[in-house]
């Protein structure tokens, strides 16, 4: 029994600092989250009313009173776009649960506030792949966050229009 045991937490530790791809069968590289190529989809940054003040380098968010992308960039938020539009995105209006509630991927714990963390030390996130999302995604998404293989830059939607950064 005490194999077993020791067997399934082996496997368990192993599991939680996996990489993960989305939607395909295995990443690519170094990803810690990897999405396939030729896509039209983008990750979708949380909409806040409240910037948070001990985020870490790197967090990446859509201000709701500003209507901003911004990544925070050594305790200060750089504005990613211009003022964009969120009238047509949809808000949870469920209060949050108390404590811990937040993924972390690529590392069993995390000292990082955030509700999806990728901690890793060797390890990046692959943004997912889309060929001119201008033209492409139909129905974008304020907040949609992607990586434009024409233009080879990160791109990023407002609400409005694209913007993009190399």
């Amino acid at each position: 029994m005490k194999k077993i045991i020791t067997i399934i937490t082996l496997f368990s530790v192993v599991v939680m600092q996996a990489q993960i791809a989305i939607e395909k069968v295995q990443v690519d590289g170094d990803g810690v989250l990897d999405f396939p190529a030729n896509t039209t989809k983008g990750i979708l940054l949380p909409i806040v009313e409240t910037l948070p003040i001990n985020a870490s380098a790197g967090t990446l968010l859509m201000d709701k009173n500003d209507k901003v992308l911004k990544m925070n960039v050594e305790s200060a938020w750089v504005p990613l776009s211009d003022a964009g539009d969120i009238t047509n995105a949809v808000f949870n209006t469920n209060g949050e649960i108390p404590g811990q509630n937040r993924i972390i991927i690529g590392a069993a714990t995390t000292a990082v506030p955030g509700v999806l963390v990728l901690e890793s030390s060797d390890k990046a996130l692959i943004l997912p792949k889309v060929a001119a999302p201008h033209l492409n995604v139909k129905n974008p998404y304020p907040g949609m966050i992607c990586y434009d293989t024409v233009s080879k830059s990160m791109a990023v939607f407002d609400g409005l229009k694209w913007s993009y950064w190399k």
